[in-house]
């Protein structure tokens, strides 16, 4: 959503979307959920330096990870709007855990022709009106609000939402202001959620794996499709052939490429290929693996058979917790 844009969720209770306060059922009831918004930002920019197709597979990539944390955080994604998602969550936890874990991975992701695609997110909790397909009522417009104030790689909430939250996480933010929101007789504190300076927000985002301790787990993106190596499946495999885990379109991949295999702690990438395999961790130079073995770390990408920058049209991304 960009800056000065009408959102399409400034809405009251009479009407939104296709939904209308007439379709609400006898099952439907207002409830408590925590609303977020994510929109990319400056996707204008991105179609005008990529080109439509590009800028749209890498808008179309985000959008799929937002979807994916969202369902591993309890909420459900109501409606997607060109470039934003509109979600609910059945508490403030998971909806700051969701979008803190959001703007890590799409912050850890490479660039796309030197052009980063970042996202803001902005989010409220109170009393919504649920049917199955829509969610709306005052704190929709208040969620939309907090995302139009929001800048890339900002999370925005108020804060009575703030108050919500564990005293480890509420000492994770701080006030940017006081804003008059029409329609509202009372002024709302606008508060910035730090995901990453912060080590205590680093910490109760990790117990979203483990209560007690972190299993570690290693997640995988390729194409937009996650696959996860832990302690019940402690092993991919990858390559062209259809039999792969993960099955690659390049034909300068092996058909059975290479594997990946927890050992305890770590996460070992073994290269079985002929044309070799190319790995960036985060910050470091690409390094070129030929019938070698490199234990992955923080994240970064993979590229088989070529080095990234000669085609980074498929690449699997990695992210490690351990």
């Amino acid at each position: 959503m960009q800056p000065g844009r009408a959102s399409p969720y400034n809405v009251g209770l009479d009407s939104f979307g296709t939904t209308s306060v007439n379709d609400i059922t006898p099952a439907d009831a207002a409830r408590e959920r925590t609303v977020l918004f994510a929109d990319v930002s400056g996707s204008t920019r991105l179609y005008e330096v990529l080109g439509d197709a590009r800028a749209f597979a890498a808008i179309n990539g985000c959008l799929d990870i937002l979807r994916k944390l969202t369902a591993a955080h309890s909420g459900r994604v109501v409606k997607t709007i060109g470039d934003e998602i509109m979600a609910v969550f059945p508490d403030a936890v998971n909806a700051v855990q969701a979008a803190c874990e959001m703007q890590f991975v799409v912050s850890s992701r490479k660039p796309v022709d030197n052009e980063r695609v970042a996202i803001r997110i902005g989010l409220h909790h109170g009393q919504v009106l649920e049917s199955a397909d829509d969610v709306f009522g005052d704190t929709v417009n208040v969620a939309a609000r907090m995302a139009e104030v929001a800048k890339a790689q900002q999370i925005i909430t108020t804060g009575s939402t703030v108050s919500l939250l564990p005293p480890i996480v509420r000492a994770s933010t701080r006030t940017l202001s006081i804003l008059a929101i029409k329609g509202k007789a009372d002024d709302i504190e606008v508060r910035e959620v730090i995901w990453q300076e912060s080590e205590e927000m680093t910490m109760m985002v990790g117990h979203t794996v483990a209560p007690q301790t972190v299993e570690p787990t290693l997640t995988l993106i390729h194409q937009g499709e996650t696959f996860v190596v832990d302690a019940a499946h402690p092993s991919i495999t990858i390559g062209r052939d259809e039999q792969a885990d993960i099955v690659i379109q390049d034909r300068r991949a092996s058909r059975m490429h290479a594997r990946i295999e927890r050992r305890r702690d770590k996460f070992v990438f073994v290269d079985i290929s002929s044309n070799g395999s190319y790995v960036i961790v985060k910050n470091e130079t690409e390094i070129q693996l030929r019938r070698e073995e490199f234990a992955l770390r923080e994240s970064g990408s993979i590229s088989l058979g070529h080095p990234y920058i000669k085609d980074p049209t498929e690449v699997i991304e990695f992210f490690c917790q351990n």
